[in-house]
């Protein structure tokens, strides 16, 4: 499967051959008798597949994000079932893979990105949903909606309706936001990564100021923009970092768009996390990168592509899943020792822990 391959071809082929079953199964944490070790050097880690301890009432559908509060609970956002609307798309687990709390069924069929910000005193959840769902909103921790917002139509670049009758349709004219990045002042970008592929600019309390990006070939615009994060790493200049996705490459912009530096040598990559000088990049093409403060590849993970790239069906298939291998990572946090989760792109879902040993 070549590097260039769309979204629209990569579900395709992920699911040919698959057999599907009747209804996801329930799984739990892997248990080995020794633990499974990934990386070398100070970048070691232990990986506990199927983490969090989701509840028998609950399954997965394709989970897609994960993020982190201060008292170190863990929020993961699935793709749910659109026609199981009474089912929630957000799960709350503690810091031992135990789940707290779950809400926020209004995502269903859609539910793609989540962050957690600090404001003050007080952390929110900030989440949106693409397919039909067509919003994002800013949420307290146990799921109260603050406020929603849809299409921007002031920037000019949605279909007349976008705002007011969201459908599942998809098109550079339509709505589809993938996540945020939070810049120091208060404000946020958004990443219409599915959709326009352009990057919105809005004020703190959600209103939309400006928008840079698009469609295009690269060095300020995109194929996919899929994964966002404002990266102030110490010794660097701060920075936009957008993962183009379908260009697999790591974009490094200004704040107000324009292009400084593009990394290649990824396979779809995500989305995008930062701890002390690192950089974390899920890609769905079976591996995470870490870099270093100087943008070096330190570590690449649980990396499978060779079999992914050539193996049809693993995605719905968990008998093909391999402890220690990554299927395809969508997204991927540090906690704040160090640790890294990651939720991945499969049917019935998966969440890892990746316990950092060094």
């Amino acid at each position: 499967m070549p590097f260039n391959v769309s979204r629209r071809q990569f579900l395709a082929t992920a699911a040919a051959g698959a057999v599907l079953a009747a209804a996801p199964r329930v799984i739990t944490a892997s248990k080995t008798s020794t633990p499974m070790i990934l990386g070398e050097g100070e970048y070691k880690y232990e990986v506990i597949h199927n983490w969090p301890q989701l509840p028998d009432m609950y399954t997965w559908q394709t989970t897609h994000n994960v993020a982190v509060d201060k008292d170190g609970l863990l929020y993961v956002i699935h793709e749910g079932r659109e026609q199981l609307k009474d089912h929630p798309s957000i799960f709350v687990f503690d810091d031992e893979g135990k789940f707290i709390r779950c809400f926020g069924n209004q995502f269903q069929g859609g539910g793609h990105g989540i962050e957690v910000r600090t404001e003050g005193n007080e952390q929110f959840l900030y989440v949106c949903g693409y397919q039909q769902v067509k919003m994002f909103s800013k949420m307290t921790l146990t799921g109260e909606v603050l406020w929603e917002r849809h299409a921007p139509m002031d920037s000019g670049v949605y279909a007349v309706d976008e705002a007011s009758n969201p459908q599942k349709v998809w098109g550079r004219d339509r709505f589809m936001p993938t996540n945020f990045a939070f810049l120091p002042d208060g404000e946020f970008l958004l990443a219409d990564g599915y959709g326009s592929f352009f990057i919105h600019h809005y004020d703190k309390d959600g209103n939309w100021k400006s928008h840079f990006g698009g469609p295009g070939n690269g060095e300020g615009t995109f194929n996919t923009p899929h994964g966002i994060w404002y990266d102030e790493r110490p010794g660097r200049e701060a920075s936009v970092v957008v993962c183009d996705r379908a260009h697999n490459t790591v974009q490094f912009l200004t704040l107000d768009g324009k292009h400084k530096e593009t990394l290649t040598g990824y396979g779809l990559p995500a989305n995008i996390d930062t701890w002390n000088d690192l950089l974390l990049v899920p890609e769905l093409k079976a591996r995470l990168s870490i870099l270093d403060g100087k943008n070096n590849v330190v570590a690449r993970l649980g990396d499978d592509v060779e079999r992914i790239n050539s193996e049809q069906g693993v995605r719905e298939d968990e008998a093909k899943w391999r402890d220690g291998k990554f299927v395809h990572p969508h997204d991927a946090c540090f906690a704040a020792n160090g640790d890294i989760f990651v939720a991945e792109w499969v049917r019935s879902g998966r969440i890892s822990r990746l316990r950092r040993v060094s």
